[in-house]
Order: C-alpha cells, then sequence, then structure tokens
C-alpha cells in the first residue's frame, strides 16, 4: 500500500510541475525580460497614469493604469515617436505600425502592433487595461526615434483605419527603459 500511495503522489508532483511549465510559457515575463515604462501626462502637465511594456514568450505585455480621466471608454495605443509636445501631442506620429497592416482587432485587414483594447475609465475617473501584443519585438519600440503611449478622448472603434475614430489625444507618455 505503501508503494502505491508514494507512486501516486509521485504522479501527482510530476502532472503539477508540467502544468506549472506549461503555465509559464504562456505570455508571462522572461526571465531577463525587458521593462519600459511611460509616465502620462495631461496636456496640463498633470500626470494621469502609467503605462509599462514587458517582454514576454512570444510578444509584449502592455498595462495602463490611469486616473483622473474623464469616465468612458477611450482609446489608447502605442505610437512611433517618443516625443510629446502638448497641448494636442501630435509629435507622437501615427501608430505603431511596423508590418503595414490597417487599424483595429476588428479590421480584417488589421492590427497595427499599436492597437491595444480601450481603456475603461470608471465614475471614480480611475482605470486599467492590459494586453498582450503577440510577435511585437521590444527593440521594435527605441529604434532612432523612441515611442510614446497616447489615451485619446473617446473610444477606438477597433476598425477604422487609421486611429478607429477615437478622437483627441488627451494624454501621452514617452517610453523609458527601467
Amino acid at each position: 500500500m505503501r508503494i502505491i500511495m508514494t507512486g501516486l503522489t509521485m504522479l501527482a508532483l510530476g502532472a503539477t510541475a508540467a502544468c506549472d511549465t506549461d503555465a509559464k510559457r504562456i505570455g508571462t515575463a522572461l526571465p531577463a525580460g525587458r521593462v519600459a515604462v511611460a509616465m502620462l501626462k495631461a496636456p496640463d502637465g498633470r500626470e494621469v497614469g502609467r503605462a509599462s511594456v514587458r517582454e514576454v514568450e512570444g510578444g509584449l505585455r502592455v498595462t495602463i493604469d490611469a486616473s483622473g480621466i474623464e469616465p468612458g471608454d477611450h482609446g489608447v495605443h502605442i505610437h512611433t515617436v517618443g516625443r510629446c509636445d502638448g497641448p494636442d501631442y501630435m509629435t507622437a506620429g501615427g501608430h505603431w505600425n511596423p508590418t503595414g497592416t490597417k487599424h483595429g482587432s476588428m479590421n480584417a485587414m488589421g492590427p497595427h502592433e499599436g492597437d491595444l483594447p480601450n481603456l475603461v475609465i470608471g465614475t471614480d475617473r480611475r482605470g486599467t487595461v492590459g494586453a498582450t501584443v503577440p510577435g511585437a519585438l521590444f527593440d521594435g519600440l527605441f529604434d532612432a526615434d523612441g515611442s510614446a503611449m497616447v489615451i485619446h478622448a473617446k473610444a477606438d472603434d477597433l476598425m477604422t483605419d487609421p486611429s478607429g475614430n477615437s478622437g483627441a489625444r488627451i494624454a501621452c507618455g514617452v517610453f523609458a527603459k527601467s
């Protein structure tokens, strides 16, 4: 009986270890995964959030934590230029799109690598969104002119090229390696 119980215990431990290994491979940080952070500011200079990008298995994990923004859905995108000159933040350029696709996850010819799900800001004026961008490369964010995270005034319709009809740019932050 003791031999059977020992065998079953070892089998259970082996199965648990196998599951743990599989879980670690799916969208989790690499052991030496690099991280970049952008502090998001409104045109008046007020800090309204933080965006981070972390290398994970098979792509990049992007997370945005925001506060002090009007309630509702807001488009959020990685933009191609690491500049956030107010008040309109047009210096951040267009969406990060190294593969030359169309805008939006609902567009059959999309999305851009810089396209992310909408950020939902609650009545407490706070919100968080996270997404993994499959196949995206950390080094691609740090070309000669860098990159920025932008929050838009309206929801992204996730389809209309080039920006999902997401309206004005209301917050911006330049990514810096940390």
